[in-house]
This record gives structure tokens, sequence and C-alpha cells, in this order.
């Protein structure tokens, strides 16, 4: 199935997120089979420069998208070659748990963030 993703980066200074960019995009046609990308040139707004890359992936399963989406979060995910979408349950059971899994871990690091925080106001 092929995907259309979207992937942002934002940082300083301009040169270093797309050299950042650059090399993520590298990767991914390491991992995965890219079928065609495009980055655009940062633009800064305020004090942040922003880039961005279209990159249109085929994918041999479900399981291997939500892969895809889980390490590099994407922004957005537009399928492109298909209307009706016919998924195995295991399929989707798998993608689904490992979300919520790495959802409960993101979780986990915030609450431990805010109590740090709390705990290290408490002591001045």
């Amino acid at each position: 199935m092929k995907v259309l993703s979207i992937i942002e980066i934002a940082g300083h200074p301009k040169e270093h997120i797309e050299e950042i960019m650059k090399g993520l995009i590298a990767k991914i046609k390491g991992e995965r089979k890219v079928l065609r990308y495009n980055i655009f040139e940062a633009q800064q707004k305020e004090k942040i420069f922003h880039t961005f890359a279209e990159v249109e992936i085929d994918f041999s399963s479900f399981e291997n998208l939500f892969g895809f989406c889980l390490d590099y979060l994407p922004t957005s995910i537009e399928f492109i070659d298909v209307k009706d979408i016919q998924i195995k349950r295991e399929e989707l059971e798998v993608g689904v748990n490992d979300l919520l899994l790495k959802l409960q871990e993101d979780n986990m690091l915030i609450k431990r963030l805010k109590a740090e925080i709390l705990f290290m106001k408490q002591g001045k």
C-alpha cells in the first residue's frame, strides 16, 4: 500500500535542522521502500526554523506502517493507492497494542518529569 507521509522538524539553526532532515530521510530510505520524497527548505517562524518532507512509501503490511508511524511520528499520512482498506484483525491488534504501549511509556515519562519539576520547585 502506498502512503504519503509528512514529517516535520523544528529547531535552530536552519542548517542544522535541514541536515537532520536529510539524515532522517536517508535513514528511512535505508529501512523502507521509499518511492519518492521532497524536502522543503526551512522557514523561520519567530525564532525557530521549521522544515518538512513529503515521503511516499510502499508498505507491505499494516504492521510495517504502524512501525513506521511509531518510529518517525509523521504529522500525517494519506493512503494513495486504495479507497477501501481491509486489515486482518491480528495486524490491527498488533499495531494498536504497539501504539498503546508507546503512549503508556510516554505518559509515564511525562508524569516522572512533572514530579521532578515539582520537586525542584519545592526545593527552592
